[in-house]
This record gives C-alpha cells, sequence and structure tokens, in this order.
C-alpha cells in the first residue's frame, strides 16, 4: 500500500483518537468551546452566563480579538476556553428499576432504588440476581446496569449553560450496556473504569464488564470508537465491530472482531404458553449465547436476562403484553456478538381449561358427541370449535360464548378435531387449548342370526359377520331376562355349536364387539323350541319277545 492511502485510511482513525485523547480529564485547559453570538450579547452577558467568574470577559476579548465588547456581530463566533466554563453538579434519572436494586450515598445504609429517584455524584448502585436500572444522564446518554452489578457515579458534571456534560462511572462488578449521546462539542466526555480497563467514548453504543472472580474486564462496541487503556501498555482503539479484554495489570488485547447476530427469522412471534421458550439456529463457533426481553425497542427496561449453553432460551413467566427478544453469541474468549433483535407476543390468559372429553386419539361411539372441560375461575364464558380439518379452516361447530362447560353435538362417523378457549371479562378470549383429535363411530350393530339347526347331539348358530377383528358374545338361558344364562361365551368367529340341551324351551341373544373391544347392544331375543326325542313304537317290543323264549 503507498504511503498516501495508508495515510488516508489512518486518518480517520488517528483523528479519533486525538479527540478522545483531547477530552481526557488532563487535557481540558486546552479545550475550548465555541459559542454563536446572539443579537443583544456582550462580552460581559456572555461571560456571566456561561463563565465561571464574570470579570473573565477581558481574557475573551483578548483571545477572540474584540475591538469592543459591548458590540458583538449576530452570527460570529467566539472561543470560550473550557477552564473558564461554569461546572454545575449534574443529577441521573432513575427511569426503570426491575428486581432488587439498592443506592449507598455517603454513610447512609443502602436503600432500595426506585423509578424516577435522582442520582447524584457519589452514589453507588448494585443490583441483585434479578434487579436492573436504567438511567438517564443530563446529555441525554442512557445506561442500563444488568443483574449481579455494581458502579458508582463518580463524577457528573454540567459546564453551565452549554449543554455539555462530563461523566465518569466506576465499574465494580457486573455488566452495563450503553448508549452515548452524540458528543461533538470537544469539551465533553464520558468514560468507564475498572480495576483492569478504562473506556473513553464520544457518541457511541458499548457495552462494558468486570469479572471479579478472575479480575478480567471487557469491552465491546457496537456503534461509534472507544480508546481503552489498561493499567498498563499503550491504549488501543476499539472501533465498531470489535471488542477487547485487559486482566489487572495487563495491556488491553488487541481488538477482535465481534461474533456475528444470531438468525432470529424462525423464532415465533406468538406465544400462547408459559413457561417461555424460544429456539434458533445455532452460530458456528458459538456454544453460549446472551438472550434477553425487553419491554419495547427503547431497550430501557430488561425485564429477563440469561446466559444459555444452547441455541434456546427459557423462562418461568411474563405477563401478556408486546415484547422484544435480544440474542446475541458468546465467543469462547467472553466477547459478547452483535444483537439480533425479535418482537413477539405474549397471549397466555386466560388459560384454557383442562380438557375432560374426548380425550387425544379418544374413540367416541353413537350419532353424537358431548364435549366436555373443566369450569375455570378465570373464565365467564368459553369458546369452543370442532372441525373435520386439523387447520380448523372450516368449522363443522362453533360456539363463541358458551356458559357451560359442555357442548352436545350429533355427528357422522369419522376423524374430528377440536379445541376450547377461556373468556373473561371484558371480553377477553386467551389462547386455546391443545388440538384433542377424536374418532366418532357407530355403536356395533347386532349381528343378524339364522334360525339355529339340531340334530341328535348339537345345537348349532350362525350369524352375518361384521367388521374385520369383531367378536360376538352369545348367551343362551331358560329365561327371556337372562338372569342365568346357561351359556354365555365369545368367540371370534360367525358361529358356534353347543351340546344339545334338555327339551324345553330357551331364549338366544348376541352382540358384536368390535375390533378396539366396544361392544354393542345385544340384539332381541330369539325363543328356541328344543323338542324332545321322538318315542320309540311299542309294539316292536312285542315283536321281539317271541324271539326272547
Amino acid at each position: 500500500m503507498s504511503k498516501p492511502s495508508l495515510l488516508r485510511t489512518l486518518a480517520p482513525a488517528y483523528l479519533l483518537f486525538m479527540g478522545l485523547f483531547l477530552a481526557s480529564p488532563g487535557a481540558s485547559a486546552a479545550l475550548e468551546w465555541v459559542y454563536g453570538v446572539k443579537p443583544g450579547d456582550t462580552l460581559i452577558s456572555i461571560s456571566t452566563d456561561y463563565l465561571i467568574d464574570p470579570y473573565h470577559w477581558r481574557k475573551l476579548q483578548k483571545l477572540n480579538r474584540v475591538a469592543d465588547p459591548t458590540r458583538l456581530m449576530p452570527g460570529s463566533k467566539l472561543r470560550l476556553p473550557a477552564e473558564l466554563l461554569k461546572r454545575e453538579a449534574a443529577v441521573a434519572e432513575v427511569i426503570d428499576v426491575r428486581g432488587k436494586v439498592s443506592r449507598e450515598r455517603g454513610k447512609q445504609p443502602p436503600q432500595a432504588l426506585g423509578t424516577g429517584a435522582r442520582l447524584q455524584t457519589g452514589d453507588t448502585l448494585s443490583t441483585g440476581s434479578d434487579g436492573t436500572v436504567s438511567l438517564r444522564f443530563v446529555d441525554g446518554s442512557r445506561l442500563l446496569l444488568s443483574p449481579n452489578s455494581s458502579i458508582t457515579l463518580t463524577e457528573m458534571v454540567m459546564l453551565g449553560k452549554t449543554g455539555i456534560a462530563q461523566t465518569l462511572l466506576e465499574l465494580h462488578r457486573g455488566s452495563l450496556d450503553t448508549r452515548v449521546a452524540p458528543q461533538q462539542k470537544p469539551v465533553a466526555r464520558y468514560e468507564i473504569k475498572s480495576q483492569a480497563l478504562n473506556l473513553a467514548v464520544r457518541g457511541t453504543d458499548f457495552r462494558a464488564h468486570f469479572n471479579t472472580t478472575d479480575k478480567l474486564a471487557s469491552s465491546e462496541v457496537i456503534e461509534g470508537a472507544v480508546q481503552a487503556s489498561g493499567t498498563q501498555g499503550k491504549p488501543v482503539e476499539v472501533a465498531a465491530g470489535f471488542g477487547t479484554l485487559a486482566a489487572v495489570n495487563q495491556a488491553p488485547q488487541t481488538p477482535q472482531a465481534l461474533p456475528a447476530a444470531p438468525n432470529l427469522s424462525s423464532v415465533v412471534s406468538r406465544l400462547e404458553r408459559v413457561p417461555l421458550r424460544f429456539e434458533w439456529p445455532a452460530a458456528a463457533g458459538s456454544q453460549r449465547y446472551r438472550a434477553q426481553v425487553f419491554s419495547d425497542r427503547s431497550f430501557e427496561r430488561l425485564l429477563l436476562d440469561g446466559v444459555f449453553q444452547n441455541s434456546s432460551a427459557k423462562w418461568p413467566d411474563l405477563p401478556d403484553g408486546r415484547y422484544v427478544l435480544r440474542v446475541r453469541s458468546i465467543h469462547a474468549n467472553g466477547l459478547e456478538g452483535f444483537n439480533a433483535d425479535h418482537e413477539f407476543v405474549l397471549k397466555a390468559r386466560p388459560e384454557p381449561p383442562f380438557i375432560e372429553a374426548p380425550l387425544e386419539g379418544q374413540k367416541v361411539y353413537g350419532p353424537e358427541t358431548t364435549l366436555r372441560w373443566s369450569i375455570s375461575t378465570a373464565a365467564q364464558a368459553y369458546r369452543v370449535q370442532l372441525s373435520a380439518k386439523p387447520d380448523f379452516s372450516s368449522l363443522i361447530a362453533e360456539e363463541a360464548a358458551l356458559a357451560r362447560n359442555t357442548y352436545t353435538v350429533a355427528l357422522a362417523p369419522g376423524n374430528y378435531y377440536w379445541r376450547v378457549a377461556s373468556i373473561a371479562a371484558g371480553p377477553d378470549q386467551g389462547p386455546f387449548s391443545d388440538v384433542q383429535t377424536f374418532t366418532q363411530r357407530k355403536i356395533p350393530e347386532s349381528p343378524k342370526t339364522e334360525a339355529p339347526s339340531m340334530d341328535d347331539k348339537h345345537l348349532s348358530f350362525r350369524w352375518r359377520e361384521g367388521e374385520p377383528g369383531a367378536k360376538y358374545q352369545i348367551q343362551l338361558a331358560a329365561d327371556a331376562s337372562f338372569s342365568s344364562p346357561m351359556m354365555d361365551s365369545t368367540v371370534a368367529t360367525n358361529q358356534t355349536r353347543i351340546d344339545r340341551p334338555q327339551p324345553g324351551q330357551y331364549f338366544m341373544r348376541i352382540k358384536t364387539i368390535d375390533a378396539d373391544g366396544f361392544a354393542g347392544p345385544f340384539g332381541a331375543p330369539q325363543q328356541i323350541e328344543v323338542p324332545s326325542p321322538p318315542a320309540k313304537p311299542w309294539w316292536l317290543l312285542l315283536l321281539l319277545v317271541p324271539l326272547a323264549m
């Protein structure tokens, strides 16, 4: 690469580095703020409004070579040295608190922190395992403190009426995510310090972490740039899309590219059940992910946060509403990558009632079915749907506001799908239950029997054969009530034979048992007459007498 090309390539980074350097505390004396003169301005009025001492107007006159301090040209520019500007204590506002968050001020005991609280220089904030807090600084910069983290607001200063802020934070442990308001004025500065890494920024979106166990600090830059310096070695410039790490008493590492954002295009956009479950395709080279849920795209209200070993996340619960899921990959070295965001809706209430009948895969016999579910205390009515298609694209029956917990409908034999939802006051309909599939079947008919046949030794029955796999229960009794059957047997064929009973009157009935074991009703009893065997002629005995003599 030629020298001119190299210079053109390095020039932006060099200028940014120098700007960050000039913004450091030691260089503030050489910095200036440019003021645009307005009609009616004088050097004395400007000094009164903006400078520590109004009598410094003489320094302004000399620096800006003003001939008449009472006559200034509107629209002209005046240079005001930063060291002469007023310094006023600034405050930060708490815009959201979730879980356990405490504030320590001076020697006072820790106090619970609430939304709307105003923070001052010296305050220390600490979050519990379920705690997060979002802050807004006077220049519009935002900071989100993660669970198990602690920071001290070391310095918060406004330079008079300039709108310029100087903010210094110390990260004791944990993680923070910050969006620094664009600060074109060279006097402004925003710094975050930890035991291992100091970060000076100017208009950027970045994260900072400090692990107290291994004394390792890290930072990832999403937009803008950060100057990172350790307790030793030279500072490094961390550009957007890169991150660095530093251990205590070590120089910051060479910036490394951040992992790409995961692909969340396949993540569901509507959830109707809790606990919450999200899955996404695994990113190459990533085994861990940080997943978060925010209330909206301002990303100021962090509701859920966790690190997960696989490309999925799970949380117990959330109120119904609209949310934003944010996921990023975590490199093996601990650097967290670019964010992937996905909006979703949770609508899990009122929860659907429990299904009682028919259950999944159940067979129902007869010309009608009664759908039945439990009574929900959260529901004032129910919506029930019945369809012959699993996607419910066409409905056989539907009740939009059923007060009772049963619904009876006439059905032809076939396969059906049904579901039910609870409706609370409002009306507020919750999600449907899991779809239940059932089969409607005809009650097995009693087979048509033929007239029994008899011979000297046996009585045989035969009937019309039913569906494949069917069995048949046959009973024979001496009375039509069948209170004490003399025969009760089940056979797999359409015929059976028994020993011929004693002469007399009998009753026979039969029913079908289908292949699933469901038995239909007995058919109408049939009366059978078993006659006495014919008597032998008595005169044949007379013929045998002579033979016996």
